[in-house]
């Protein structure tokens, strides 16, 4: 206790410090899944994929069958999404920052099981997973 009450002020750091990270991993969006992890979902419960980025990037490649709602758009373009409110959605972006917002939009407007592609198309794409080309984006649902 002596040790405390000499050093409060590093105490005070370090249970700030904690915090901080406590409320930072809690704002992360959406439940973190890895590409292996996503394919099984898509395969096993057909979880719909929302890639969030801008269309050059989306027509470079994508998750196939991923459907194109750019970041700035999502919100607006709910109500198209609203049949998949109860089932799995993973979102995914570049490298996984977007989408961490994305998941947090989506889980705001009620869904209940948005997982976030960790490390985006760039881990797809390192594990080897087949990405789509085409320019098109998908329209329904």
């Amino acid at each position: 206790m002596e040790f405390l009450q000499q050093n409060w002020y590093w105490a005070l750091l370090a249970a700030v410090s904690g915090s901080l990270l406590v409320a930072t991993s809690l704002q992360r969006g959406g439940q973190g899944i890895s590409p292996a992890q996503a394919t099984q979902l898509m395969n096993r419960e057909d979880a719909l994929v929302i890639d969030v980025r801008d269309a050059g990037e989306f027509a470079a490649g994508h998750v196939p069958n991923a459907r194109h709602i750019p970041l700035a758009d999502l919100e607006k373009r709910l109500g198209e999404l609203e049949s998949f409110k109860d089932k799995p959605v993973i979102v995914n972006c570049q490298s996984g920052g977007r989408s961490v917002n994305a998941c947090n939009v989506l889980t705001k407007a009620g869904f209940t099981r948005v997982h976030n592609l960790d490390g985006g198309i760039q881990a797809w794409e390192q594990a080897n997973m087949p990405l789509g080309r085409s320019g098109k984006s998908k329209k329904k649902a």
